[in-house]
C-alpha cells in the first residue's frame, strides 16, 4: 500500500485548557496579520489589478480581514492560458505523483490547522469547533481523494475477446471551473479544487467574494505543496465579472459548483450553450440547497432529538446546506418538545465568533437582511416560540428563533433561509411526518428520531434526502464516511467524499488492436 490507511482528521478539544489557550494565542497572532493584500494567482504568478475586494469580519463589522485582488475579463484569458499549459505536464504525470502531492498539501495544512481555523474565525464568523471541524474536513479531502485516486490509473476489467486486446481506462478531461461557497471557504474550496486536479486535470478557482482571503491563505499552501504554476489558478473578484465569463467560456470543460438553487440552475443552463469554438460537452456538477427536515416521533427520546435539533438547526448560525430548518414532530410529543426544543435553545449565546459564542454573526449584511425578512414572514404566519429579530453587538447577529404550528405550505416551511430559523410542524402521526418531509423541491439531508424499528426502516426506503440520518444529528458528514449530496432541485448527487467523485472528472477511453 503507498499510504498508510485513511482515517478521519480529529477536532481539537477546546475544553482542554491548554488547547484553548493556545488557539487564543493563534487567534491573536492571526489578528496582527488582519488588513494584508491578497494578488490573483495565474499560471504561479501573483497579479495585483489595482482595484480590490475588500473582505470584513461578520462579527465586527468594521474590522477588515483583507484585501484580495478584483480579477477582470483579461485575467480569465491569462487564467485558461496558464491552466492549459499546465495541463500538459501535470496530465501526463502518474497518478502516484499527483496523489503524493495532495498528501503533502494535507501534511502542511495539519501543521498550520489552527493557524488556519483562526483565519475562518475572522473571516466567516465561525466559533472554534466550527472552524477547527472545517480545517480537518479539508484536511480529509486531501488524504482521501489522494488514495481514491490510486486505482483510477489502472486499465478496468472488461470481458476478453479472442485475437485482441481491449484496455479501457480514464483520462483526465482538461481545465476546468471550482466556483465554491462561503459557508465551508476551506473544507469546499478545497475539496472541489483537489478532486478534479489529484486526476490529472486543471483549474480556474474563483472563491466567494464573501470569503476570498482564505482563498489566498490556500494557494500560499499549494505553492508551498509544490503543485506546478498553473495547475491551480486563482481569480477573486466580483460575481459579476467573472461567473458567468467563466462558465460560458468555450474552453471550460467543467464546473464543479456548490452555493444557491439560482446560482445553480444559471450556471446549468448557460453551460449546456455550446459556444462558438466549443468542441466538447461541459460537464456540471452542483451542489445546492436544502429544506432540510428533522422527524421526531412519539417513540423517540426527546432528549436526544432536542440535543439533535440544537445543534443541527443553530450550528454556524444555520448557514449549512445540511441545516436543519424544519422540525417535523408527531402530534403526541408536539408540546413537549417545542417546549424543551424552546428552553434549550434559549441557553445558547450569541457574540462573536473570536469569543467562541455558540451563536455568531451571519455572514453579510445582505444575508442579514434576508433572514430577517423571513422572520417578519413567519410572524405573520405562524406562532413566535422564541427569538425573532436581531440580536446585540457589532455584527449581523440574529437571534436563533423557533416558530411553531407552521402551516406546511408557508414561505419559512418551503424556502431556503439560510440562517437560525426553525420552523416546526405537527404531524398526525409517522407516516403522514413522511409525507411532510418530502413535500418539497429538496433532497440533501434528512433525519428521523425514533425507536420503532419498522419506520426507521420506511425512513430508509421513502424519506427522499441524499443524506439520510437515523437518530443523531443531520450535520457534519464526515469526509469517507458519509459521501455528501442531494438530489432533486438540492444538486446532482456528485456525493463529495464518496468512492465515485474522482470519476466525475474523468473520461473513459477504449482501445483495441487486433494482433
Amino acid at each position: 500500500m503507498l499510504f498508510e490507511p485513511y482515517r478521519n482528521e480529529p477536532f481539537a478539544d477546546y475544553s482542554d485548557p491548554e488547547t484553548l489557550a493556545r488557539f487564543k494565542q493563534t487567534l491573536a497572532d492571526v489578528e496582527g496579520q488582519l488588513g494584508r493584500q491578497y494578488p490573483l494567482v495565474i499560471g504561479g504568478r501573483k497579479v495585483e489589478t489595482g482595484e480590490w475586494l475588500e473582505s470584513y469580519d461578520p462579527s465586527r463589522k468594521s474590522r477588515l480581514v483583507g484585501r484580495a485582488a478584483k480579477g477582470k475579463a483579461a485575467h480569465i484569458e491569462q487564467a485558461f492560458e496558464a491552466a492549459e499549459k499546465a495541463y500538459e505536464g501535470w496530465s501526463r504525470l502518474s497518478m502516484e505523483a499527483r496523489a503524493r502531492t495532495l498528501m503533502r498539501l494535507a501534511a502542511i495544512m495539519r501543521r498550520r490547522r489552527e493557524e488556519l481555523a483562526a483565519w475562518l474565525v475572522y473571516e466567516a464568523s465561525k466559533n472554534y469547533l466550527e472552524a477547527i471541524a472545517d480545517v480537518a474536513e479539508a484536511i480529509d479531502f486531501c488524504e482521501y481523494y489522494a488514495r481514491q485516486a490510486l486505482p483510477l490509473a489502472e486499465p478496468l476489467k472488461t470481458h476478453d475477446f479472442p485475437g485482441e486486446e481491449n484496455t479501457t481506462t480514464y483520462q483526465p478531461m482538461g481545465v476546468g471551473v471550482v466556483i465554491p461557497p462561503w459557508n465551508f471557504l476551506l473544507a469546499i474550496l478545497v475539496g472541489t479544487t483537489v478532486g478534479p486536479v489529484v486526476v490529472g486535470n486543471t483549474v480556474i478557482l474563483k472563491p466567494s467574494p464573501n470569503t476570498p482571503v482564505i482563498a489566498g491563505k490556500f494557494m500560499e499552501l499549494v505553492e508551498e505543496a509544490g503543485f506546478p504554476p498553473g495547475v491551480i489558478n486563482l481569480l477573486t473578484g466580483d460575481d459579476a465579472d467573472l461567473g458567468d465569463a467563466l462558465v460560458d467560456h468555450p474552453r471550460t470543460r467543467f464546473i464543479n459548483f456548490t452555493g444557491s438553487v439560482a446560482t445553480g440552475l444559471r450556471i446549468h443552463e448557460r453551460a449546456a450553450k455550446v459556444q462558438p469554438g466549443q468542441f466538447w460537452l461541459k460537464r456540471v456538477f452542483l451542489e445546492m440547497g436544502g429544506k432540510d427536515a428533522l422527524i421526531v416521533d412519539e417513540t423517540a427520546d426527546l432528549d436526544l432529538a432536542v440535543s439533535a435539533a440544537v445543534a443541527s438547526a443553530f450550528g454556524f448560525q444555520g448557514q449549512k446546506c445540511s441545516a436543519m430548518s424544519r422540525a417535523i414532530v408527531v402530534e403526541d410529543v408536539y408540546d413537549e418538545f417545542v417546549e424543551r426544543f424552546k428552553a434549550e435553545t434559549e441557553k445558547l449565546t450569541v457574540g462573536p465568533a473570536d469569543e467562541n459564542h455558540d451563536v455568531a454573526a451571519v455572514i453579510n449584511e445582505r444575508q442579514y437582511d434576508k433572514i430577517l425578512a423571513y422572520i417578519e414572514a413567519g410572524k405573520a404566519e405562524s406562532r413566535l416560540v422564541t427569538g425573532g429579530g436581531a440580536a446585540e453587538g457589532d455584527g449581523w447577529y440574529v437571534q436563533p428563533t423557533i416558530f411553531a404550528d407552521v402551516p406546511v405550505s408557508s414561505t419559512i416551511a418551503c424556502e431556503e433561509i439560510f440562517g437560525p430559523v426553525v420552523a416546526v410542524m405537527k404531524a398526525r402521526d409517522f407516516d403522514h411526518a413522511l409525507e411532510i418531509a418530502n413535500g418539497t423541491m429538496y433532497a440533501l439531508t434528512g433525519g428521523v428520531i425514533s425507536n420503532d424499528r419498522a419506520r426507521l426502516e420506511k425512513a430508509r426506503r421513502e424519506f427522499q434526502a441524499g443524506n439520510l440520518y437515523l437518530n443523531r444529528k443531520i450535520t457534519g458528514a464526515l469526509v469517507g464516511v458519509q459521501p455528501f449530496g442531494g438530489f432533486k432541485l438540492s444538486g446532482s448527487n456528485t456525493k463529495a467524499g464518496g468512492p465515485e467523485y474522482l470519476k466525475c472528472f474523468l473520461e473513459m477511453k477504449t482501445v483495441t488492436e487486433r494482433f
